[in-house]
């Protein structure tokens, strides 16, 4: 995966307080009791703006000092849909992780299906005909611009592909799936499992110690920028596409 290094990051460098022992593989993402410059999701937040000149909202799964899972979607693609616009399951996103079952720090993209027939309490997660899932999946054709995307990042970039039932999903890394594996994927979650798509970059814990907070800041940019063409291929509304980057 290239690095990433464009200007207006929307803060300075030089002002990142942001440290890779914040990602705790036991705990997961700290976001409280921190300063504002140390924050992921304040440093995120403000280098996609900039980036993409866009409005985002940020999701986030886990409450107190850590949490599991942090997503970035565009709002005014949430504004967008006629159904959904309260909700953000609906939403192509941007996502960071940590993974303690897997042992890895992720980054991408993420789409949900979400349920299809959700159990009680959980209404809101309930797959809407105006969600992205519906573009992803007609995407996924052999010769369409999406498994292009999919093939590039998977085969070449070092990028893993998630797909299913968050239960029992399945796993591509290396050899990219074809259309068909991986229509089978998306289709293999039953109506009251939690259906996803995830496309990411994974760092072990071995990889994130002793790295510079900026490098990781960096490289979390450079996985979005790397997914970007792959989520306007599954957005109602597109965002800017590639930026300067150097080998």
């Amino acid at each position: 995966m290239r690095t990433w290094d464009a200007p207006g990051w929307g803060w300075s460098k030089a002002a990142i307080g942001f440290r890779s022992e914040f990602l705790d593989f036991a705990r997961g993402i700290r976001v409280g009791n921190l300063e504002p410059h140390e924050r992921i999701t304040r440093i995120l937040k403000a280098g996609l703006e900039a980036r993409y000149g866009q409005e985002f909202v940020t999701e986030r799964w886990g409450r107190g000092v850590y949490w599991q899972w942090i997503g970035f979607l565009v709002r005014a693609n949430r504004a967008a849909k006629p159904l959904s616009s309260g909700v953000s399951f609906g939403c192509s996103k941007f996502f960071v992780t940590v993974d303690g079952e897997d042992g890895l720090f992720k980054c991408g993209l993420q789409v949900e299906r979400g349920f299809v027939r959700a159990p009680a309490g959980f209404r809101e997660c309930q797959l809407k005909s105006d969600w992205d899932w519906h573009r992803l999946v007609k995407g996924v054709t052999p010769r369409g611009a999406l498994m292009a995307e999919v093939r590039r990042l998977v085969g070449e970039e070092g990028f893993r592909l998630q797909a299913g039932s968050w239960r029992a999903p399945h796993v591509f890394e290396g050899k990219p799936p074809t259309a068909r594996a991986l229509h089978a994927a998306l289709a293999d979650a039953a109506p009251r499992d939690w259906c996803a798509f995830q496309l990411y970059y994974g760092q072990t814990e071995q990889d994130i110690r002793g790295t510079a907070g900026t490098d990781l800041i960096e490289m979390m940019m450079a996985a979005f920028d790397e997914v970007t063409p792959a989520m306007n291929l599954s957005s109602q509304v597109s965002i800017g596409g590639s930026v300067p980057v150097r080998p």
